[in-house]
């Protein structure tokens, strides 16, 4: 009887080894140089959780330089927006002296009052030279 039981025993740990052993398979990661690399490796779960924060950090940097580079060529855009309505607002600008240039002259002013109905002449006489002297003897 005591023989019996002790095979019994040892029957019962040999299939418990079997057992640890077919569960150690299954835990286990195909050996390529990847899994290698995070097991073996200089890099594991404790050294991850030590590095999370400086990912963290460099994440948060990462979306700033992004959101860096949209304002910037927002303000890029808009630049070039008001370059174009200052161009176009220059060239009114001439345009509009151009024409009050030629409007004032003598031959237009004299039309405009003859349509007008004015009474406005051209004189006939030209203009003279008032000099201080003269202007002086007057008073």
């Amino acid at each position: 009887m005591t023989n019996r039981l002790r095979t019994q025993i040892e029957e019962e740990e040999a299939e418990q080894q079997k057992l640890i052993v077919e569960e150690k398979r299954d835990q286990e990661f195909p050996d390529n140089w990847f899994t290698q690399f995070f097991t073996k490796g200089f890099w594991n779960a404790e050294s991850a959780t030590r590095a999370l924060p400086f990912v963290l950090f460099i994440a948060f940097l990462g979306m700033v330089y992004i959101a860096n580079m949209h304002l910037a060529e927002r303000n890029i855009r808009d630049i070039n927006k008001i370059s174009k309505e200052v161009k176009e607002l220059s060239w009114d600008f001439k345009t509009t002296k151009a024409e009050l240039a030629f409007k004032s002259t003598l031959t237009q002013v004299v039309k405009r009052s003859d349509t007008l109905g004015l009474g406005l002449k051209e004189s006939l006489t030209p203009p003279q030279k008032l000099t201080d002297t003269e202007v002086k003897d007057e008073h």
